[in-house]
């Protein structure tokens, strides 16, 4: 599949975004995360992406960071990086196609929505190996699935299945194997038929809410509003006047 070790394929609104290391079970060294990086940049200043897909080649979504990069002090920190994928202005669904663990699964955390594969496995092994996570696991993982099952999986290193983290609710839905990304694409074209503006503050808005109190996110939300009434954004009023209209249209006895 070429030299590249992040691919991309824009079609239909949607970006699917690769990585592609399977002879490292897709393992996050410095120059994948470089590529990624101008992937990302990329499809935040396409108007013409709406939803961005990220997923693995082979067998892992991402078995996580490089170990040898590791060893020989060469990796850093992944939490800028993988923050980029919270922090875009598009929906971004995470594909897990299969081993999801430590920097693989900080970097899913950042998506906002995750679909597995039956045959997806999670884990996170920064204990294990006298690591101390740098791309926002301790801070992710307790907002997301509470916080005594996040120091569980944290401190015990066990791995848990798909059907696990989905009740768990880790994930938001697990598919067959040969159906996901079929399911990941639906979904996304579902989201890419919205309005991207309302998308982008939606987003906005539940991201920063998630790291303040509620009276805090009220307000923010509320701002939003501030001095202008209700108004559509985009598309919006059009689609609205559309339906208005319809509903006004005298039926046929």
């Amino acid at each position: 599949m070429g030299d590249k070790k992040v691919l991309m394929e824009k079609r239909n609104s949607i970006a699917k975004i690769t990585l592609n290391r399977p002879e490292a079970l897709n393992a996050l060294d410095e120059e994948l995360l470089a590529e990624l990086m101008v992937a990302l940049d990329d499809v935040e200043k396409d108007d013409s992406v709406k939803v961005v897909v990220i997923t693995g080649v082979g067998r892992a979504f991402s078995a996580g960071r490089d170990l040898p990069g590791i060893l020989a002090g060469r990796e850093w920190p992944g939490g800028a990086r993988y923050k980029k994928l919270e922090d875009l202005s598009k929906p971004v669904i995470a594909a897990v196609n299969g081993y999801c663990y430590t920097g693989g699964f900080e970097m899913a955390m950042c998506a906002d929505i995750i679909i597995a594969s039956e045959k997806a496995v999670f884990g996170d092994t920064h204990a294990r190996f006298g690591i101390i996570p740098g791309g926002g696991q301790t801070q992710r993982l307790p907002r997301q699935i509470g916080v005594k099952k996040a120091k569980e999986l944290l401190f015990i290193c066990d791995t848990i299945s798909a059907a696990e983290a989905e009740r768990i609710g880790l994930v938001n839905r697990v598919v067959p194997d040969d159906k996901l990304e079929e399911a990941a694409m639906e979904i996304a074209e579902k989201i890419a038929k919205n309005i991207p503006e309302a998308l982008k503050v939606i987003k906005f808005l539940i991201n920063k809410g998630m790291y303040t109190d509620l009276e805090t996110g009220l307000r923010i939300e509320a701002e939003m509003h501030e001095g202008h009434p209700i108004l559509p954004m985009g598309e919006g009023r059009k689609r609205i006047e559309a339906l208005t209209d319809k509903r006004q249209r005298p039926s046929a006895d």
